[in-house]
């Protein structure tokens, strides 16, 4: 039997680097669902359809499978038995993938085929609802957080970082109005799932809260 690992929380709580950071320690899958969501744009494009067309993408999802396998420790992105991984990064196909997954009928087929991976692979998935409707019944389940004023200090000094000239009190009104989207939205909205384990990483580094989940694990495995 697979063990999946959901975790869930606010933009900015660092969930992506923990989840891998996580996923390699562990021996387990990261499931990149953005790079799913743009495995499904580019198939698209190759299809030649408009991002408008609502209905041709509806009826085009009954012909996509994706998958994430690794090799060599890289991630690899396969789309109907054929590796994108490539192709997927190309703005055209960033653009196509914002465009189409407000499509209910995209965001149906790739929940489905990220639930039919997390049955046969160990899996570490993070978004905002893995574990209140995409993997319900994960053995571990964490909803990881930190304040509004931690996220915005770790966006400010990555974009100083990059020599991006930016303003700490427009990211703040930013994540801010970010969390209400997100916790508000009409289709699965962000919220803790009953049975997770809130984690607040406020006051922890990488490593830290890496450490932190890696013992909710071992506890709730019994490993």
């Amino acid at each position: 039997m697979s063990i999946n690992i959901a975790i869930d929380g606010p933009a900015g709580a660092g969930k992506s680097t923990i989840a891998k950071k996580l996923a390699a320690k562990l021996g387990f899958v990261y499931v990149d669902t953005g790079a799913m969501y743009r495995a499904m744009a580019y198939h698209f494009l190759q299809k030649n359809i408009k991002p408008e067309e609502e209905e041709k993408i509806s009826l085009e999802c009954k012909n996509v499978n994706i998958t994430i396998t690794y090799e060599n420790g890289e991630q690899q992105v396969i789309l109907n038995d054929t590796n994108v991984t490539p192709f997927i990064r190309k703005e055209e196909v960033g653009n196509m993938a914002s465009a189409t997954s407000i499509y209910p009928k995209v965001r149906e087929k790739l929940v489905e085929l990220q639930k039919e991976l997390a049955k046969t692979t160990n899996v570490i998935m993070d978004g905002r609802d893995i574990g209140t409707c995409v993997l319900p019944d994960a053995q571990v389940k964490i909803y990881l957080t930190a304040s509004v004023e931690a996220r915005s200090k770790r966006r400010y000094d990555e974009l100083c970082k990059k020599g991006i000239s930016c303003d700490i009190e427009e990211i703040k009104k930013d994540i801010t109005e970010r969390d209400y989207r997100d916790m508000h939205r009409e289709m699965s909205p962000l919220k803790q799932a009953g049975d997770a384990v809130l984690v607040d990483s406020s006051e922890l580094n990488i490593e830290e809260v890496v450490a932190v989940i890696e013992k909710i694990y071992k506890e709730k495995c019994s490993l």
